[in-house]
C-alpha cells in the first residue's frame, strides 16, 4: 500500500487541464502535488495514476513517489478562492499525492535528457500504447526533466475502459483489440524499437505484477459498479482487463498482430 499522510497546507493551484490539481505540503514535510478525488474526473483517474506509475516503475521507467493525501475538509476555510474551496470540500479523505520534483522542467526532446538510458523513448512509447494512454504528444508531453532524467508523469487519461464500468464490467477482450494511434505521440519516431522492448516488457509483467500494482491502490478509490461491487473483485476486473491486453499485440503499432 501507498504510504499515508496528511495535507497539512494547501499552497497554490496548479491550473493545468480541467481537474485543478493543487501544490500541498503534508505532515511527512513532503510537498506534494495533489490529485483531487473531488475532481470532476472522480477517482478513476486516480486509480489509473496509481495503475500506470506502478507498470511504468517495473518497466525501468522513472516515476515520482506516491503517497495517499488524507485531507480533512477544514483546510477549505481558509482559502479564497471558491472553486478550490468547493473543491476541498468535496475530496474529503484520501486524495492522491504525487512528489513535488523541485527544480524540473518540462522535456523539451533534447537527446541528452535519455543519456544513460537509450531506450527510454520507446518504453514509454510501449507504456502508453499497453495502457491506452492518450495524453502525451508534443503540445502536452507529461515528461519531466529532473537530474538529468526524463520523468513520466499524469496517466489520468489511461485506462479510459474504466469509465465505462458504470454498466457493469463488460468484457477484457474489447480492450485487447482496441487500437491505439501512434500519429501526434512524442516518441512516435521511436516506433521501429518496439519489437523489442515489447518483448523485454512482456518478460516483466505478469498476473502476479498486476495484483501488486493493484494492491496498492487505496479501497476507497475503487467505486462499486454492476459485477463488481467490492474493492477485491474490481481489483480482479483491473487485472483480468490488463492480462488480457497482454496477451494480444493488436493495440501495438509495428507489431504484427
Amino acid at each position: 500500500m501507498l504510504t499515508t499522510t496528511a495535507v497539512r497546507r494547501y499552497v497554490t493551484p496548479l491550473r493545468e487541464g480541467g481537474s485543478l490539481p493543487g501544490l500541498v505540503e503534508a505532515e511527512d514535510l513532503g510537498t506534494y502535488v495533489c490529485k483531487f478525488r473531488g475532481a470532476g474526473q472522480g477517482a478513476r483517474v486516480l486509480v489509473a495514476e496509481v495503475i500506470v506509475a506502478g507498470i511504468a516503475t517495473r518497466l525501468g521507467l522513472r516515476t515520482p513517489r506516491l503517497a495517499v493525501l488524507d485531507l480533512d475538509p477544514e483546510i477549505a476555510r481558509f482559502e479564497a478562492d471558491e472553486e478550490v474551496q468547493d473543491l476541498l470540500n468535496a475530496s474529503a479523505g484520501p486524495n492522491l499525492g504525487i512528489d513535488f520534483l523541485p527544480g524540473a522542467f518540462g522535456f523539451d526532446g533534447d537527446p541528452g535528457a535519455t543519456a544513460g538510458t537509450p531506450d527510454v523513448g520507446a518504453t514509454v512509447l510501449w507504456l502508453d500504447a499497453f495502457c491506452a494512454n492518450v495524453d502525451r504528444s508534443w503540445r502536452n508531453p507529461n515528461l519531466l526533466r529532473w537530474h538529468g532524467e526524463v520523468w513520466v508523469i499524469d496517466h489520468g487519461a489511461a485506462l479510459y475502459f474504466h469509465h465505462a464500468w458504470s454498466g457493469g464490467v463488460g468484457s477484457p477482450d474489447r480492450f485487447a483489440a482496441q487500437e491505439w494511434r501512434i500519429d501526434d505521440h512524442v516518441f512516435a519516431d521511436r516506433v521501429e524499437a518496439l519489437p523489442r522492448i515489447d518483448a523485454e516488457a512482456r518478460g516483466r509483467l505478469d498476473r502476479a505484477v498486476f495484483e501488486e500494482v493493484l494492491a496498492e491502490v487505496p479501497d476507497a478509490w475503487l467505486e462499486p459498479v454492476p459485477g463488481a461491487e467490492d474493492p477485491a473483485a474490481l481489483r480482479a476486473a483491473y487485472v483480468a482487463f490488463l492480462l488480457a491486453r497482454l496477451d494480444s499485440t493488436a493495440w501495438l503499432p509495428g507489431v504484427a498482430a
